[in-house]
C-alpha cells in the first residue's frame, strides 16, 4: 500500500506519496518491435494526421496573465452541488469562499495527477503496441499528455495549492500500469480514464466562469476526444480477432476498473469520507467532517445531488460503458457482474460519438 502525507499552511500544501516496495511496477511488457513501417490507411492513421495538425503551444495560445481568484466560484453556482446544499448556505461568507477555493483546488489537482497518469500510460502504449501506425499515434498522445500536465500545473500554481491524488484514482491508474497486456492499458486509459476525463472536461468547459480555464479546457478536451477515439479505432478490430477466453479476460479487467470508479468520486460517497485530500479540504475550510457529510445526506434526501445539472455529461453512462460495449467488452458473462455490483449498463453511443468530434456537447 502507498501512504499519503500532507503538511499544510495558508497557501501551499506540501505532500508526498510514500511507496511500499510491493507497489513498484515489476511486470514490464514484452518489447514490441515492428519493422513494417507502412501506414495503416485507416482511422488510426487519420487520428495521427489530426494529432499532428492540432498540436498547440500553451505559451502562445493561452492568456496566462488572467487573474484567478480561487475564492470566487470558478464554476457557475447553479452547476455546483455544494452551493445548492442548505447546510452550505448557512455558512459564513468567509467559510463559503474558503471552501470554494479549496474544493476547486482539490478538483483541479485530480486533473493534474490524472494527466501524469495518462502521460505514463500513453508512453507504455507507445512501447508495447505492435502496430507501427498505432505507435506513431500513441507518441502524439504522449506529447498531448505532457502538455496537459504542463498547463494544469501552471493553472494550479495560480490557485496556490495542489492537493494529494485521490486514492481511488491512483488505484485505477496503478492497476492499468501494472496490467500484463497493452490491450488492458488501452482499455484502462483510452476508454475508462480518458472517458472520465472527457466528461469532466466537457462539464467544466460548459460551467466555468474563468476565461483562462475555459480556453485551457477546450484545447485539452479536443486532444482527449482523439484519445478516446483511438481506443475504439485500434482496439475494436484487435478484440474482434481474439479467442473468447481472451475477450472475457479483457472484459473482466474493464469491469474491475469501472467498479473502482462506480463506488468512488462524489462527495457523498464513502470514498470522499476517507479520502485524505478531501478531508484536508474540510480541515482547511474549518468545517467539521461529520457536519459536512450530514449536510450532504440531508441534501440528497431533499433530491439535491441525485442528478447532474441539465446538459452535463455523465462519464460512466454516456462515455465509458458505451465505449466498452462498442468493442465487445460487455459480454453476457460480465453483464451479470455489472448487475450484481449495482452498476446499470448503458450502450447508447450517441453522446460518445458526438464528443469524439472534438467539440463540447450537451447530454
Amino acid at each position: 500500500m502507498s501512504t499519503v502525507t500532507a503538511n499544510t499552511n495558508n497557501t501551499k500544501a506540501d505532500w508526498k506519496v510514500t511507496m511500499n516496495p510491493d507497489d513498484l511496477y515489476k511486470n514490464p511488457m514484452n518489447i514490441a518491435w515492428t519493422f513494417d513501417y507502412m501506414m495503416s490507411g485507416d482511422k488510426v492513421e487519420d487520428l495521427y494526421k489530426r494529432a499532428k495538425q492540432n498540436q498547440w503551444d500553451s505559451d502562445e495560445l493561452l492568456p496566462w496573465d488572467t487573474v484567478v481568484d480561487p475564492s470566487k466560484p470558478l464554476i457557475n453556482d447553479r452547476s455546483d452541488i455544494y452551493h445548492q446544499m442548505p447546510f452550505f448556505k448557512k455558512l459564513s461568507k468567509s467559510q463559503q469562499e474558503t471552501f470554494t477555493a479549496h474544493s476547486t483546488a482539490q478538483l483541479l489537482s485530480q486533473f493534474l495527477h490524472g494527466e501524469q497518469g495518462a502521460l505514463m500510460t500513453a508512453a507504455c502504449v507507445t512501447h508495447s503496441v505492435p502496430d507501427a501506425t498505432a505507435k506513431l499515434y500513441a507518441a502524439t498522445q504522449t506529447m498531448d499528455e505532457a502538455r496537459h500536465v504542463e498547463v494544469y500545473a501552471r493553472y494550479c500554481d495560480k490557485i496556490a495549492i495542489v492537493y494529494p491524488m485521490s486514492l481511488w484514482l491512483k488505484a485505477l491508474i496503478d492497476a492499468t500500469l501494472k496490467s500484463d497486456r497493452y490491450e488492458k492499458v488501452m482499455i484502462g486509459m483510452n476508454m475508462i480514464v480518458e472517458g472520465l476525463a472527457l466528461g469532466a472536461f466537457n462539464n467544466m468547459y460548459r460551467t466555468t466562469q474563468c476565461e483562462l480555464l475555459k480556453k485551457l479546457t477546450f484545447n485539452v478536451m479536443r486532444d482527449e476526444s482523439r484519445h478516446v477515439s483511438f481506443g475504439h479505432a485500434y482496439l475494436g478490430p484487435v478484440i474482434a480477432k481474439l479467442h473468447r477466453d481472451e475477450v472475457e479476460d479483457l472484459a473482466e479487467f474493464a469491469f474491475q476498473a469501472v467498479n473502482i470508479l462506480a463506488h468512488a468520486g462524489t462527495a457523498g460517497t464513502l470514498a470522499s469520507r476517507v479520502d485524505p485530500g478531501f478531508l484536508q479540504v474540510l480541515e482547511n475550510s474549518n468545517l467539521d467532517p461529520q457536519d459536512f457529510f450530514k449536510g450532504i445526506e440531508a441534501a440528497e434526501a431533499d433530491g439535491i445531488a441525485q442528478q447532474l445539472p441539465p446538459g452535463q455529461i455523465h462519464s460512466l453512462k454516456d462515455l465509458m460503458l458505451p465505449a466498452l460495449a462498442r468493442v465487445g467488452l460487455l459480454t453476457p458473462t460480465v453483464r451479470k457482474k455489472y448487475e450484481e455490483a449495482g452498476i446499470p449498463v448503458f450502450d447508447d453511443p450517441r453522446v460518445l460519438e458526438a464528443m469524439e468530434g472534438g467539440h463540447p456537447v450537451a447530454a
